[in-house]
């Protein structure tokens, strides 16, 4: 069975949500659940109603947008993203991946085919992280990997929590988490990494996902005066954070394979001042590696590293891990159908491992599931110069749409 989706339909759709939450720079702020996101899921739920499916919402928020098969006994074949944003995020990232579902919906339904299955489109809540840490946690809801009392619980800076901002955008369902099984989980998404643009391939067959750690750590030193205070006498708490920080850059760098992934994405001074010795930091930290391993290794090198600042620097510290995604290796089965349907396009690919998280990370636990990436301009992501060409949004949707009808007319899935 071939069809062949509306790529200037596709892009159209993808500029449409654009328009809400736009950013000065051409990107979008959907932060989750606010009402930028509801308004944008509002969007998506229009469209797909248009187009004969129904609508269920979890108790998480998650969004699961039915097109029915010739047996809606079977468990569903699904897909998926997400439509928030980071504060300044771009126009792709998450989005694509919805509105390719979308868009294959729209094809199927003009042509007049049924699956023998039924296909699932889903919008998963705060993927991102950026409003309510950690990151794919509504996911991780469905898949067991988070409590849904922990999942509403989670509070933004303003002490919002994620069940208050359900229930204030209309978007607190009553489908129990973990429904509906889903058969099979493919995710369409913007590689997010310069790789696929450098080789001059066209589309990635995700194989899996690295691994990854977050810790929140704060450094106690004594707020003090810039002048008076020698430097042998300090207890510099921002210091430390930068020796920190220098020795886990030089340790990745070190790394020849280029595997090993440190970031601080997050650094505060409390009361800050620029005659006062800061007195206490707080900054994230960011592990990942595609080896559990190694990624061990990586955490007990953190571990070392933040106790030495004790001796060096007079500081205490605290450390909590926030968050720990094991390194995850995608079905088989659905990796044979993306390559299936790469090849039957005559383009150029590549098999490769994914260095960011997504909601396929989390569904993989429960459901087989692969990915399929696209080319993104100069690899920039999670910024408002965030851009994939046309071309490649409609080759990935055709990949992800060849893809979802192979599973999606199988009556029994291995």
């Amino acid at each position: 069975m071939t069809v062949s989706i509306d790529g200037q339909r596709l892009w159209e759709s993808l500029m449409a949500m654009a328009e809400i939450g736009p950013t000065a720079n051409g990107g979008n702020c959907r932060l989750a659940l606010t009402e930028e996101d509801a308004a944008g899921r509002r969007l998506l739920i229009e469209w797909c109603e248009a187009v004969g499916c129904t609508l269920r919402v979890d108790r998480v928020g998650n969004l699961f947008i039915r097109r029915p098969g010739k047996r809606d006994d079977l468990d569903p074949v699904a897909t998926g993203s997400h439509l928030d944003t980071q504060p300044r995020g771009g126009r792709f990232d998450g989005i694509l991946g919805v509105l390719a579902g979308l868009e294959v919906f729209r094809t199927l339904h003009e042509a007049g085919v049924v699956t023998e299955r039924p296909l699932e489109l889903v919008v998963w809540t705060n993927e991102e992280g950026s409003r309510f840490a950690p990151a794919m946690v509504a996911s991780g809801a469905y898949a067991g990997v988070f409590s849904e009392a922990y999942t509403l619980s989670r509070r933004d800076r303003d002490g919002v929590t994620l069940g208050q901002a359900l229930e204030a955008t209309g978007f607190a369902g009553e489908m129990p988490v973990g429904e509906p099984r889903l058969a099979s989980f493919f995710e369409l998404h913007i590689e997010q990494g310069p790789v696929l643009e450098e080789e001059g391939e066209a589309i990635g067959v995700v194989t899996g996902v690295q691994g990854m750690r977050w810790f929140d750590l704060t450094l106690r030193g004594q707020p003090a005066h810039a002048g008076p205070t020698p430097m042998a006498y300090r207890r510099d708490a921002l210091a430390a954070a930068a020796r920190l920080i220098d020795r886990l850059q030089g340790h990745a760098l070190a790394d020849t394979s280029g595997a090993t992934r440190v970031t601080v994405g997050c650094l505060e001074v409390d009361s800050p001042s620029r005659n006062v010795i800061p007195g206490e930091g707080r900054l994230t930290v960011d592990l990942r590696h595609v080896d559990e391993g190694e990624l061990d290794a990586l955490e007990s090198r953190f571990e070392r590293e933040l106790a030495a600042l004790a001796e060096a620097f007079g500081v205490e510290t605290a450390s909590e891990r926030i968050w720990a995604s094991p390194v995850v290796a995608f079905d088989a089965g659905c990796i044979a159908a993306v390559e299936r349907a790469t090849r039957a396009q005559g383009v150029p690919w590549r098999r490769m491992v994914s260095g960011a998280g997504h909601d396929a990370v989390q569904v993989s636990r429960v459901a087989p599931t692969a990915m399929i990436f696209i080319p993104c301009r100069d690899g920039i992501s999670h910024n408002e110069a965030e851009y994939a060409t046309p071309e490649h949004c409609a080759l990935g949707a055709q990949v992800l749409c060849e893809a979802l009808l192979e599973r999606a007319n199988r009556s029994a899935v291995s």
